[in-house]
């Protein structure tokens, strides 16, 4: 299975989750997904100060900066198949 397929079955399999993850492996969880997709965030960041879940949205996925794609559809793959268990 190449790793794009293997990233792919993971984003499917992020959804049928038996349990909720907690907010860190959440955000975790989103942030390498928009790594994996899109690379470095390029954002300036939420325009509402008091949009906390946008503001840490960002700021977990400006951590990746510099990851490569491939690096992030890895972590994101094994995150999902650890927490399917």
């Amino acid at each position: 299975m190449s790793l794009t397929e293997r990233f792919t079955a993971a984003v499917a399999n992020s959804k049928t989750l038996s349990e909720k993850p907690d907010n860190e492996t959440l955000l975790q969880l989103y942030s390498l997904y928009k790594q994996a997709t899109e690379g470095d965030n390029t954002d300036a960041g939420p325009s509402n100060p008091f949009d906390f879940v946008a503001k840490f949205k960002h700021e977990a996925w400006e951590k990746l900066k510099g990851m490569t794609k491939e690096t992030a559809m890895e972590q994101y793959a094994d995150l999902v198949e650890k927490l399917k268990g």
